[in-house]
């Protein structure tokens, strides 16, 4: 059993300077659209799909309010977002992307996919998906163990 948690946990240490180091890329590349590595997160996120309220971003991206918040009011500043009546709630406004927004974000996300096509040659397609279901699942229970943390239960 106990070799299974060193399997485990030599995954998540690999992770760790792998998201590192994509951070500092990723930096890189969205500092001429004035945004941040947050910024590009609370991008992608707003055009998965409809319009949604700050706190559906932040728990979609599992973040603070406040942090996406930040993000959101830079991109409004920068024209890459815009905030709209919510008619569920009247003091809590849906956020979505603007044609420039979306635009910014088409082009840089292309760029991304082309450079990223190149990373891993010696894998299959098929390993690049086990991997993303193997993280996947990680991700989903150490989601709830933090969830269990914050509540003050163990899992």
């Amino acid at each position: 059993m106990m070799e299974r948690g060193d399997t485990v946990y030599e995954i998540l240490r690999a992770v760790r300077p792998m998201v590192l180091n994509s951070a500092r890329v990723v930096e890189a590349e969205v500092r001429d659209l004035g945004w941040t590595v947050g910024s590009r997160a609370v991008m992608e996120v707003l055009l998965d799909g409809a319009p949604m309220t700050v706190p559906q971003a932040a728990s979609r991206l599992s973040l603070a309010r406040q942090n996406v918040q930040r993000h959101v009011d830079e991109l409004i500043k920068l024209g890459h977002v815009e905030s709209k009546p919510n008619p569920a709630h009247r003091r809590s406004v849906l956020i979505q992307p603007t044609e420039k927004g979306s635009r910014a974000f088409t082009g840089l996300h292309d760029r991304e996919r082309a450079q990223l096509a190149l990373f891993a040659p010696q894998c299959s397609e098929q390993d690049l998906r086990t991997t993303i279901r193997v993280l996947g699942d990680l991700n989903h229970d150490i989601k709830a163990r933090a969830a269990a943390s914050a509540a003050g239960t163990r899992t």
